[in-house]
């Protein structure tokens, strides 16, 4: 009897620990802000926002088998790369270009510039994606620019609030500046919290737009989930599309594939560029991660000129081979007829302008 009551003291106390340690840790500025006051009765407003969470349209579809995404797990794939992928460095000294250009960073992250406005999506710089590095997903190259030589954004678009899209430290950076970031509906909390000004903070729900200069930014639908504590869906998901005054790019985010492709043309009209999610699929979560075919399909939908592919080759955050996007997209784009480019990490695409692209990511196998 007074082992078990010595067990059970014992277990009480291990409970209160990790209560204290949760509490903690959960408290971090990591994980971001309150809901509350004015924004939290904007989200409350929001079609999206049913029940108390942002949900989707039909609900996400999901599988939660633990056994199925183990066995996919377990089949000996490629996830990281056995070799230094090709990194081209970047300026920003000189002034943003009236052309449309694209740089991409990697992952998510590209540099957009048109109508002399530099804009980024989804800035990410730190090296492991996680609230307590080091422990989390590493970064498979080196950025283009070091964090701290990043200088002349304009502006920021964000999709959603995972650790791989949204980065507190880039954020951080970025905001004494004066960059304005233009966010879905609750992201706002996070970057107040990390002392962004409000005068910089533009928190949108889908179909809403702001203007940065001549540019205009337009907060599109988006097929996914969110949440930094929890994957509760407390904040908005969103794609993004930008519009000059001669040329557009749309940005994906994280996004299943749906309807909303088609829709964002018919209102906003066909776009020159897209920056298309392809990578993080799993045969558990295609609703809200779509797979390389879909996502030329969503280019289509779009009526766009040519493809840059995003999402892949950074981090290893699916059971794919790491090269496997890149080249399920270039067969599923040469069936239908799509440009796709493929950059080196840095490498800058000028939109009308000549472009080789290279198979960078074949290396291993040469």
């Amino acid at each position: 009897m007074r082992r078990l009551k010595f067990a059970l003291k014992l277990l009480a106390a291990i409970c209160v620990v990790l209560a204290i340690a949760t509490y903690v840790v959960f408290q971090l500025p990591q994980f971001g802000g309150r809901f509350e006051g004015e924004r939290l009765e904007r989200m409350r407003a929001s079609p999206q926002f049913v029940e108390g969470r942002f949900e989707n349209t039909p609900r996400q579809d999901t599988d939660s088998s633990l056994v199925k995404t183990y066995r996919l797990y377990s089949q000996g794939q490629v996830r990281e790369p056995r070799f230094d992928i090709p990194v081209v460095p970047v300026s920003l000294q000189a002034p943003a270009s009236r052309e449309l250009r694209a740089s991409w960073f990697g992952h998510a992250s590209v540099l957009v510039e048109l109508d002399g406005v530099r804009i980024m999506t989804d800035p990410v710089f730190s090296d492991v994606v996680s609230p307590v590095p080091p422990i989390g997903p590493e970064r498979f190259h080196r950025t283009p620019v070091a964090l701290r030589d990043v200088k002349g954004i304009d502006g920021v678009v964000i999709s959603h609030d995972h650790y791989d899209h949204l980065d507190m430290k880039t954020v951080q950076h970025l905001a004494p500046q004066g960059t304005h970031f233009y966010v879905p509906l609750g992201i706002g909390a996070h970057l107040e919290r990390w002392g962004v000004p409000l005068a910089q903070i533009h928190e949108l729900d889908w179909w809403q737009e702001a203007e940065l200069k001549d540019v205009r930014i337009v907060c599109t639908p988006s097929r996914h989930y969110s949440g930094r504590k929890r994957m509760n869906n407390p904040t908005l998901w969103a794609s993004w599309t930008i519009r000059g005054s001669q040329r557009s790019v749309y940005f994906s985010g994280d996004t299943g594939y749906a309807g909303h492709f088609r829709e964002i043309r018919h209102r906003l009209g066909p776009v020159d560029l897209t920056l298309m999610k392809v990578g993080a699929y799993g045969e558990t979560w295609l609703d809200i991660h779509m797979a390389p075919e879909p996502a030329v399909q969503a280019h289509v939908d779009l009526g766009a000129t040519t493809l840059l592919p995003i999402h892949w080759a950074t981090f290893d955050l699916s059971y794919h081979a790491w090269e496997e996007p890149i080249v399920r997209t270039l067969a599923a784009a040469k069936a239908k007829g799509v440009h796709v480019i493929t950059p080196r990490i840095g490498e800058v695409f000028t939109f009308g302008q000549p472009f080789e692209s290279t198979a960078w990511y074949a290396a291993a196998r040469r």
